[in-house]
C-alpha cells in the first residue's frame, strides 16, 4: 500500500512556484515520494472549496509516515518558506487516503 494526497492550488507566481518545485524535488525523492498527476486548470465547474484553485496535483508516498516526514523535514520547510509562501495564494486537500500497488 502506498499513500496519496490530491491537492489543488491557486499558484499565484508560475516562476517562483516552479523553483519551489525544483527545490524540494531531491528532497521528496529521498522520502520515496513523487507526483502522480499534474494539471494546470483554467475553469472549475464545481469545488467543495471557496478558494480558487489553478493547480490540481496528486503526490505519493510509500507510507503515511514517509509523507509526514517530509512535510515536517527541515530542509523542505526552508524551501517551503523561501519559495511556495509566496507564489499560492490558496491551499485545498482534495483527498488523502491509502492506496493499493498496482
Amino acid at each position: 500500500m502506498s499513500y496519496e494526497r490530491i491537492m489543488a492550488l491557486e499558484v499565484t507566481d508560475d516562476a517562483v512556484y516552479q523553483q519551489y518545485r525544483e527545490h524540494m524535488m531531491p528532497i521528496l525523492h529521498s522520502y520515496g515520494g513523487s507526483f502522480g498527476y499534474d494539471f494546470k486548470v483554467s475553469e472549475v465547474l464545481k469545488s467543495k472549496s471557496a478558494e480558487p484553485i489553478n493547480r490540481v496535483f496528486t503526490i505519493d508516498f510509500p507510507s503515511k509516515e514517509a509523507m509526514e516526514q517530509f512535510f515536517s523535514d527541515p530542509d523542505y520547510l526552508a524551501v517551503k518558506a523561501k519559495f511556495f509562501e509566496s507564489s499560492v495564494g490558496s491551499v485545498t486537500t482534495i483527498s488523502l487516503h491509502e492506496k493499493p500497488d498496482l
